[in-house]
Protein backbone atom coordinates (compact mmCIF):
# COMPACT_ATOMS: atom_id res chain seq x y z
CA UNK A 1 0.00 0.00 0.00
CA UNK A 2 0.95 3.48 -1.00
CA UNK A 3 1.00 6.14 0.99
CA UNK A 4 1.92 10.02 1.78
CA UNK A 5 3.12 11.64 4.34
CA UNK A 6 1.98 15.72 5.17
CA UNK A 7 3.72 17.70 7.46
CA UNK A 8 2.76 21.23 8.91
CA UNK A 9 5.44 22.67 11.00
CA UNK A 10 4.02 25.96 12.77
CA UNK A 11 4.69 27.94 15.48
CA UNK A 12 2.55 26.46 18.05
CA UNK A 13 2.11 23.05 16.58
CA UNK A 14 3.57 20.38 14.44
CA UNK A 15 0.75 18.19 12.79
CA UNK A 16 1.44 15.52 10.44
CA UNK A 17 -1.02 13.69 8.14
CA UNK A 18 -0.99 9.84 6.33
CA UNK A 19 -3.25 9.17 3.46
CA UNK A 20 -3.50 6.84 0.92
CA UNK A 21 -3.23 6.45 -2.64
CA UNK A 22 -7.39 7.69 -2.44
CA UNK A 23 -6.66 10.59 -0.12
CA UNK A 24 -8.03 8.55 2.78
CA UNK A 25 -6.74 10.17 5.86
CA UNK A 26 -5.01 6.68 7.66
CA UNK A 27 -3.29 8.39 10.42
CA UNK A 28 -3.04 12.15 12.32
CA UNK A 29 -0.80 13.62 14.44
CA UNK A 30 -0.79 16.86 16.96
CA UNK A 31 2.04 17.82 18.87
CA UNK A 32 2.74 21.25 20.59
CA UNK A 33 6.32 23.12 18.94
CA UNK A 34 7.67 24.51 22.16
CA UNK A 35 10.18 26.45 20.09
CA UNK A 36 11.42 23.48 19.08
CA UNK A 37 11.03 22.55 15.45
CA UNK A 38 14.14 20.08 14.63
CA UNK A 39 13.14 18.35 17.80
CA UNK A 40 9.46 17.89 17.22
CA UNK A 41 9.28 16.90 13.21
CA UNK A 42 12.18 14.39 14.74
CA UNK A 43 9.90 13.11 17.56
CA UNK A 44 6.64 13.41 15.13
CA UNK A 45 8.58 11.11 12.57
CA UNK A 46 9.18 8.45 15.32
CA UNK A 47 5.66 8.78 16.63
CA UNK A 48 4.44 8.56 13.22
CA UNK A 49 6.45 5.13 12.10
CA UNK A 50 4.77 3.26 15.11
CA UNK A 51 1.75 3.86 13.29
CA UNK A 52 2.79 2.89 9.72
CA UNK A 53 0.77 0.18 8.53
CA UNK A 54 2.85 -3.01 8.04
CA UNK A 55 2.08 -3.31 4.27
CA UNK A 56 2.60 0.55 3.83
CA UNK A 57 5.62 2.20 2.21
CA UNK A 58 5.74 6.61 2.04
CA UNK A 59 6.01 7.25 -1.50
CA UNK A 60 5.98 10.61 -1.04
CA UNK A 61 6.14 13.77 1.83
CA UNK A 62 5.22 17.29 1.75
CA UNK A 63 5.22 20.10 4.30
CA UNK A 64 3.70 23.79 5.10
CA UNK A 65 2.90 25.84 7.65
CA UNK A 66 5.70 28.67 8.93
CA UNK A 67 8.38 26.20 9.38
CA UNK A 68 7.75 24.37 5.82
CA UNK A 69 11.49 24.89 4.44
CA UNK A 70 13.36 23.39 7.75
CA UNK A 71 10.75 20.78 8.08
CA UNK A 72 11.57 20.09 3.83
CA UNK A 73 15.41 19.09 4.49
CA UNK A 74 14.88 16.83 7.73
CA UNK A 75 12.33 15.10 6.37
CA UNK A 76 13.42 15.08 2.69
CA UNK A 77 10.15 16.54 0.61
CA UNK A 78 8.78 16.56 -2.46
CA UNK A 79 6.19 19.31 -2.14
CA UNK A 80 6.97 22.38 0.04
CA UNK A 81 3.76 24.84 -0.10
CA UNK A 82 2.21 27.83 1.53
CA UNK A 83 -0.11 27.31 4.24
CA UNK A 84 -3.08 28.98 2.02
CA UNK A 85 -2.23 26.53 -0.81
CA UNK A 86 -2.42 23.15 1.86
CA UNK A 87 -5.40 24.29 3.53
CA UNK A 88 -7.43 25.18 0.35
CA UNK A 89 -6.25 21.67 -1.27
CA UNK A 90 -7.53 20.01 1.69
CA UNK A 91 -10.80 21.45 2.30
CA UNK A 92 -11.51 20.64 -1.36
CA UNK A 93 -10.59 16.85 -1.17
CA UNK A 94 -12.99 17.27 1.78
CA UNK A 95 -15.67 19.36 0.95
CA UNK A 96 -15.24 19.43 -2.99
CA UNK A 97 -18.29 22.16 -3.14
CA UNK A 98 -16.69 24.48 -0.50
CA UNK A 99 -17.15 28.18 -0.93
CA UNK A 100 -15.22 29.57 2.13
CA UNK A 101 -12.75 28.31 3.98
CA UNK A 102 -12.24 29.82 7.86
CA UNK A 103 -8.87 29.12 9.28
CA UNK A 104 -7.66 30.16 13.17
CA UNK A 105 -4.33 28.56 14.48
CA UNK A 106 -2.41 29.34 17.11
CA UNK A 107 -0.78 32.62 15.81
CA UNK A 108 -2.80 33.66 12.77
CA UNK A 109 -5.54 33.70 11.25
CA UNK A 110 -6.66 33.27 7.46
CA UNK A 111 -10.06 33.59 5.19
CA UNK A 112 -9.78 31.66 1.66
CA UNK A 113 -12.16 32.21 -1.14
CA UNK A 114 -12.91 29.35 -3.84
CA UNK A 115 -14.66 29.45 -7.02
CA UNK A 116 -14.79 25.90 -8.86
CA UNK A 117 -12.25 24.71 -6.75
CA UNK A 118 -9.67 27.13 -7.33
CA UNK A 119 -8.19 29.66 -4.96
CA UNK A 120 -9.46 33.48 -5.95
CA UNK A 121 -8.92 35.50 -2.87
CA UNK A 122 -7.59 35.31 0.07
CA UNK A 123 -6.49 37.25 3.63
CA UNK A 124 -3.86 36.43 6.68
CA UNK A 125 -3.67 38.24 9.92
CA UNK A 126 -0.46 37.72 11.41
CA UNK A 127 0.16 40.80 13.21
CA UNK A 128 -2.72 40.73 16.16
CA UNK A 129 -2.48 37.94 18.48
CA UNK A 130 -6.42 38.51 19.48
CA UNK A 131 -9.03 35.60 17.91
CA UNK A 132 -5.89 33.22 17.86
CA UNK A 133 -5.75 29.66 19.47
CA UNK A 134 -2.67 31.00 21.61
CA UNK A 135 -4.89 33.94 23.13
CA UNK A 136 -7.76 31.65 23.92
CA UNK A 137 -5.25 29.12 25.93
CA UNK A 138 -4.08 32.24 27.53
CA UNK A 139 -7.57 33.45 28.82
CA UNK A 140 -8.53 29.25 29.45
CA UNK A 141 -5.46 29.33 31.79
CA UNK A 142 -6.31 32.52 33.41
CA UNK A 143 -10.12 31.03 34.20
CA UNK A 144 -8.65 27.58 35.09
CA UNK A 145 -10.60 26.17 32.27
CA UNK A 146 -8.74 23.27 30.43
CA UNK A 147 -9.19 24.48 26.75
CA UNK A 148 -10.93 21.68 25.67
CA UNK A 149 -13.65 22.89 27.55
CA UNK A 150 -13.79 26.21 26.85
CA UNK A 151 -15.92 26.39 23.98
CA UNK A 152 -19.11 24.30 26.15
CA UNK A 153 -18.88 26.73 29.24
CA UNK A 154 -19.58 29.41 26.21
CA UNK A 155 -22.89 27.74 25.11
CA UNK A 156 -24.04 27.79 29.12
CA UNK A 157 -24.34 31.38 28.30
CA UNK A 158 -27.33 33.01 28.93
CA UNK A 159 -26.72 36.44 29.01
CA UNK A 160 -23.99 37.06 26.94
CA UNK A 161 -22.17 40.31 27.73
CA UNK A 162 -20.20 42.32 25.19
CA UNK A 163 -16.48 42.09 25.46
CA UNK A 164 -13.85 44.33 23.36
CA UNK A 165 -12.10 42.18 20.91
CA UNK A 166 -9.76 43.77 18.68
CA UNK A 167 -6.73 44.07 20.49
CA UNK A 168 -5.70 40.60 23.11
CA UNK A 169 -4.80 43.49 25.65
CA UNK A 170 -8.36 45.45 25.95
CA UNK A 171 -10.22 41.72 25.60
CA UNK A 172 -8.26 40.60 28.44
CA UNK A 173 -8.60 43.97 30.41
CA UNK A 174 -12.54 44.02 29.52
CA UNK A 175 -12.73 40.55 31.07
CA UNK A 176 -11.08 41.17 34.18
CA UNK A 177 -13.68 44.15 34.52
CA UNK A 178 -16.72 42.14 33.56
CA UNK A 179 -16.09 39.87 35.92
CA UNK A 180 -15.15 42.45 38.90
CA UNK A 181 -18.83 43.65 38.33
CA UNK A 182 -20.32 40.38 38.70
CA UNK A 183 -21.06 38.74 35.19
CA UNK A 184 -21.16 35.38 35.03
CA UNK A 185 -18.43 32.69 33.61
CA UNK A 186 -20.21 30.90 31.11
CA UNK A 187 -21.05 34.78 29.91
CA UNK A 188 -18.05 36.25 29.41
CA UNK A 189 -16.42 32.91 27.61
CA UNK A 190 -19.54 33.57 25.27
CA UNK A 191 -18.80 37.40 25.38
CA UNK A 192 -15.36 36.74 24.17
CA UNK A 193 -16.56 33.95 21.63
CA UNK A 194 -18.75 36.77 19.68
CA UNK A 195 -15.70 39.13 19.70
CA UNK A 196 -13.10 37.15 18.65
CA UNK A 197 -15.81 36.41 15.43
CA UNK A 198 -16.60 39.94 15.13
CA UNK A 199 -13.02 40.84 14.75
CA UNK A 200 -12.13 38.14 12.14
CA UNK A 201 -15.00 39.45 10.18
CA UNK A 202 -14.54 42.84 10.44
CA UNK A 203 -10.43 42.74 9.47
CA UNK A 204 -9.58 39.13 8.05
CA UNK A 205 -12.77 39.02 6.22
CA UNK A 206 -13.25 42.72 5.19
CA UNK A 207 -14.51 43.26 1.71
CA UNK A 208 -14.85 38.92 1.14
CA UNK A 209 -17.16 37.26 -0.23
CA UNK A 210 -18.47 35.01 2.08
CA UNK A 211 -20.81 32.51 0.81
CA UNK A 212 -21.61 28.85 1.90
CA UNK A 213 -20.60 26.45 2.42
CA UNK A 214 -18.58 27.53 4.71
CA UNK A 215 -15.51 25.24 6.12
CA UNK A 216 -13.85 25.88 9.51
CA UNK A 217 -10.35 24.69 9.98
CA UNK A 218 -7.79 25.19 12.24
CA UNK A 219 -7.29 24.35 16.22
CA UNK A 220 -9.96 26.81 17.57
CA UNK A 221 -12.33 24.84 15.03
CA UNK A 222 -12.41 22.72 18.41
CA UNK A 223 -13.77 25.69 20.08
CA UNK A 224 -17.94 25.12 19.84
CA UNK A 225 -18.50 28.51 20.98
CA UNK A 226 -16.40 30.06 18.52
CA UNK A 227 -17.98 28.04 15.98
CA UNK A 228 -21.63 28.73 16.48
CA UNK A 229 -20.98 32.51 17.02
CA UNK A 230 -19.41 32.40 13.41
CA UNK A 231 -22.70 30.69 12.68
CA UNK A 232 -25.07 33.70 14.25
CA UNK A 233 -23.18 35.99 12.69
CA UNK A 234 -22.95 34.63 8.85
CA UNK A 235 -26.49 33.62 9.16
CA UNK A 236 -25.59 29.82 8.06
CA UNK A 237 -23.94 26.62 8.94
CA UNK A 238 -20.35 26.44 9.64
CA UNK A 239 -19.00 22.84 8.52
CA UNK A 240 -15.59 21.61 11.00
CA UNK A 241 -14.34 19.11 9.28
CA UNK A 242 -13.24 15.71 11.47
CA UNK A 243 -9.55 16.38 11.02
CA UNK A 244 -9.63 20.04 11.58
CA UNK A 245 -6.57 20.57 13.58
CA UNK A 246 -4.70 18.73 10.92
CA UNK A 247 -6.31 19.92 7.68
CA UNK A 248 -2.38 21.91 6.67
CA UNK A 249 -0.97 18.36 7.48
CA UNK A 250 -3.80 16.60 4.67
CA UNK A 251 -3.31 19.31 2.39
CA UNK A 252 0.49 18.95 2.11
CA UNK A 253 -0.05 14.80 2.02
CA UNK A 254 -2.13 15.29 -0.81
CA UNK A 255 0.37 18.00 -2.53
CA UNK A 256 3.19 15.57 -1.90
CA UNK A 257 0.78 12.70 -3.78
CA UNK A 258 0.77 15.00 -6.72
CA UNK A 259 3.69 15.32 -7.32
CA UNK A 260 5.63 12.28 -6.66
CA UNK A 261 2.99 10.81 -9.00
CA UNK A 262 4.23 13.70 -11.77
CA UNK A 263 8.27 12.92 -10.81
CA UNK A 264 8.02 9.19 -10.11
CA UNK A 265 10.06 9.57 -7.69
CA UNK A 266 10.84 10.65 -3.81
CA UNK A 267 13.05 12.39 -1.87
CA UNK A 268 11.86 11.19 1.60
CA UNK A 269 14.87 10.07 4.06
CA UNK A 270 12.65 7.76 5.98
CA UNK A 271 12.24 7.41 9.33
CA UNK A 272 15.28 7.03 10.39
CA UNK A 273 15.68 10.72 9.65
CA UNK A 274 14.26 11.16 13.42
CA UNK A 275 17.37 9.84 14.71
CA UNK A 276 19.54 11.77 12.88
CA UNK A 277 22.06 15.12 14.35
CA UNK A 278 20.71 17.88 12.86
CA UNK A 279 22.14 21.45 13.33
CA UNK A 280 20.52 24.54 12.09
CA UNK A 281 22.50 27.94 12.00
CA UNK A 282 22.44 31.54 10.51
CA UNK A 283 24.67 34.27 9.29
CA UNK A 284 24.56 37.50 7.41
CA UNK A 285 26.18 37.60 4.13
CA UNK A 286 28.46 40.89 3.85
CA UNK A 287 28.44 40.51 -0.26
CA UNK A 288 26.26 44.15 -0.45
CA UNK A 289 23.94 46.14 1.31
CA UNK A 290 21.27 43.59 1.51
CA UNK A 291 22.55 41.70 4.18
CA UNK A 292 20.69 38.81 3.85
CA UNK A 293 20.32 36.38 6.88
CA UNK A 294 21.14 33.20 5.45
CA UNK A 295 20.41 29.74 6.90
CA UNK A 296 22.24 26.66 6.80
CA UNK A 297 21.31 23.43 8.09
CA UNK A 298 23.79 20.70 9.23
CA UNK A 299 23.35 16.95 8.81
CA UNK A 300 25.38 14.94 10.76
CA UNK A 301 28.15 17.06 10.67
CA UNK A 302 27.78 18.12 6.77
CA UNK A 303 25.92 21.16 4.93
CA UNK A 304 22.92 20.08 3.78
CA UNK A 305 20.60 23.01 2.62
CA UNK A 306 21.33 26.90 2.71
CA UNK A 307 18.47 29.57 2.31
CA UNK A 308 17.51 33.58 2.61
CA UNK A 309 19.94 35.05 -0.21
CA UNK A 310 18.70 36.96 -3.06
CA UNK A 311 20.76 36.21 -5.42
CA UNK A 312 21.39 33.25 -4.91
CA UNK A 313 24.96 32.85 -3.66
CA UNK A 314 25.05 30.56 -1.04
CA UNK A 315 22.07 28.61 -1.89
CA UNK A 316 22.44 24.99 -1.61
CA UNK A 317 18.89 22.85 -2.46
CA UNK A 318 18.96 19.76 -0.69
CA UNK A 319 17.17 17.75 -3.54
CA UNK A 320 20.18 18.53 -5.95
CA UNK A 321 22.56 17.91 -3.28
CA UNK A 322 20.91 14.45 -2.82
CA UNK A 323 20.73 13.60 -6.48
CA UNK A 324 24.13 14.22 -6.95
CA UNK A 325 25.24 12.32 -4.08
CA UNK A 326 22.90 8.97 -6.11
CA UNK A 327 21.08 8.33 -2.73
CA UNK A 328 18.47 8.49 -4.78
Amino acid sequence: MNVYLGADVGSVSTNMALVDGLGNVLETLYMRTQGQPVQTVQEALKNMAGSLPVTAKVEGVGTTGSGRMLASVLVGADAVKNEITAHAVAALHLVPEVHTVLEIGGQDSKIIILRDGIVTDFAMNTVCAAGTGAFLDQQAARLNIPIEEFGEHALQSSTPVRIAGRCAVFAESDMIHKQQTGHSIPDIINGLCEALVRNYLNNVARGKDVGAPIVFQGGVAANTGIRRAFERALGTEVVVPRHHGVMGAIGAALLAREETVRTGRTFFRGFSAGDLRYRPRSFECQGCENLCEVVEINIEGDVAARWGDRCGKWNIDFKEKLKNSCLI
